[in-house]
């Protein structure tokens, strides 16, 4: 069968996608046969337009000092998106209700549930205010990507300053803290105006979808069919009862080594783990160059197997990699799957450090992901729910820790193990931390700016390090704005949270049966979003949980490895 797509098609473009969206929507249909032809013609459409989208998102956080690329950007999300949100909802209507939609095989029927999800919660009105939604977290973007501060007598990108926070030198590692803070507090009554807007909006969306809170919204338009807001809870509550004790010895001992009363803010990262070494040691620094690291890691993949090997690989050759920090580009990491090319594009901001290493091979993960389930025709077919899709990457980080003697020697490689698996113990009560803030904001959408600041420092309270924060507590009240996610993909965090679980448990299958670990990894993420969340963990020999009991099991061999690795 031909294509459905003739010719050169500029897909950021309504004029010429239209056509297209009107062929679908006027079709004769006959049979699930025809029924079958509309929705591979769909697909085929999505994956232009999807590919167009990722590349205009590329090329503005790659330069958000670009008026012209964020233009561009913004005109897409402004004048393509909203007609492809009305032409998306009559198509799933026209799907869905047709008489031959139960002659369909079970290969639609997560397409179709998902469909039916999205008939019900959308609505006209809402379409305006996800045009603002985009443009109020496009500058809030622009705002982060654009920090800068005078140091050491540079100008420097945010991601350049983490090597200070891991110096030695306390005064230095303060001095670059406080540099740091005080360029946030710069922009912060701007950030917050933004948020306040942006809780408006959701809210408001919510509302003209018949829900009450868009915590409720959020949970049908994020498909979240196989767990509830209860088990967002316990999730918490796990965390409270089982990380935070691991998590204060932790900082207990780094204390006493450090020889220091109380911790501060600029002692340790919250969200990481990381600091400065608490024996003195210079910080971990496993590569000098991005070209280094790269040629490290394909030689790591290559050992690990020839098929990551060659994946990795793969990415490379394909020339869809912008790892360098720089002045503009836009804050943190991702991997953009271009659906059409099927190719994966990784975006991070490298400065030789560790954590820079660590999320190279998560984005790596993700890229994985995208390559295992291409070989499925349909976009929906490849669109895995993110709860897996952090498992693919947060498995990689775990499942390549023997590997990393690449970029050090035996000490210095049993430091990064350590400092990798305690970051795991930091890195779940700040997933709490963020989710619990969220589902408070978005309960109390009425709530004024220091009711946000009295609730946010009490969840800190709960899941947080104790630090003195003397002088500093102005920036403590504002500082969630630090965290991308609040504003541009609200709710998305505590997927990062059910994906650890999951990768702790095939890290646990690796120290008994290293093959079954890479081929249970490799069987699953096959599958796509082919299988319910439920089954996508049961094809790698994975439970979904979020009980206590569950946490024990995981963090108590977290504990056991810590206890054997000299710190």
């Amino acid at each position: 069968m031909g294509s459905f797509i003739r010719g050169d098609f500029d897909a950021t473009q309504w004029e010429k996608i239209e056509p297209y969206t009107m062929d679908l929507l006027n079709r004769e249909l006959t049979c699930s046969g025809c029924l079958e032809g509309l929705i591979a013609d769909a697909s085929e459409l999505a994956e232009h337009v999807s590919e167009a989208g990722a590349l205009l998102y590329i090329s503005m956080t790659c330069d958000t000092e670009s008026e012209d690329k964020r233009g561009l950007f913004l005109d897409f999300a402004s004048s393509v998106r909203p007609k492809l949100s009305e032409f998306s909802d009559a198509l799933n209507r026209r799907i869905v209700e047709h008489s031959a939609v139960d002659d369909l095989s079970e290969r639609y029927n997560l397409m179709l549930r998902g469909m039916r999800t999205d008939i019900e919660i959308f609505r006209k009105e809402n379409i305006p205010l996800g045009v603002r939604q985009t443009e109020l977290v496009t500058e809030a973007q622009g705002i982060t990507g654009g920090m800068t501060v005078e140091f050491d007598g540079e100008e420097r990108t945010f991601p350049q300053m983490s090597s200070y926070l891991e110096s030695n030198n306390r005064s230095k590692r303060q001095a670059a803290w406080s540099a740091m803070s005080e360029r946030r507090m710069q922009d912060h009554e701007r950030m917050s105006e933004i948020f306040d807007e942006l809780v408006t909006l959701r809210h408001q969306i919510a509302l003209n979808a018949g829900f009450d809170s868009y915590t409720h919204y959020m949970f049908k338009a994020m498909h979240r069919f196989d767990y509830s807001i209860d088990d967002c809870l316990e999730f918490h509550n796990s965390v409270e009862s089982v990380c935070m004790p691991i998590l204060k010895e932790i900082n207990k001992e780094r204390g006493e080594t450090l020889g220091l009363g109380d911790l501060s803010p600029w002692d340790v990262n919250e969200k990481t783990g990381a600091g400065p070494d608490i024996h003195g040691r210079e910080p971990l620094k496993p590569f000098e160059t991005v070209e280094e690291m790269v040629e490290k890691l394909s030689e790591m993949f290559h050992e690990i197997s020839d098929d990551l090997g060659g994946k990795f690989d793969k990415l490379v050759e394909m020339d869809t990699l912008d790892l360098d920090t720089r002045k503009g580009k836009a804050p943190g990491g991702y991997q953009y799957y271009l659906e059409k090319s099927r190719v994966p594009f990784i975006f991070m901001n490298a400065a030789g450090l560790q954590g820079d290493l660590e999320t190279m091979i998560h984005e790596a993960g993700h890229a994985f992901h995208s390559l295992y389930c291409g070989h499925l025709d349909l976009i929906d077919e490849r669109d895995y729910p993110i709860e897996f899709a952090e498992v693919a990457s947060m498995s990689m980080e775990l499942l390549t820790q023997p590997w990393w003697n690449k970029f050090y020697d035996k000490e210095e490689a049993d430091r990064a193990r350590r400092t990798h698996l305690e970051g795991v113990v930091f890195l779940l009560p700040w997933i709490a931390t963020i989710d619990s803030f969220q589902h408070w904001i978005y309960d109390n959408p009425d709530h004024t700016r220091e009711e946000r600041a009295e609730v946010w420092l009490s969840i800190r309270d709960r899941f947080g390090s104790e630090m003195d924060w003397t002088g500093h507590m102005d920036f403590k009240e504002v500082s969630w704005q630090q965290q991308g996610h609040l504003y541009g993909v609200p709710f998305y965090y505590i997927e990062y949270g059910i994906a650890q679980l999951g990768s702790l448990q095939l890290w646990k299958t690796q120290t008994s049966d290293p093959q079954k670990a890479l081929d249970d990894y490799a069987n699953a993420m096959k599958l796509g979003n082919t299988r319910t969340l439920p089954e996508l963990f049961s094809a790698a020999d994975l439970k979904l949980g979020f009980d206590e009991g569950h946490f024990l099991s995981l963090m108590g061999s977290v504990e056991a490895t810590l206890a054997e690795l000299p710190s």
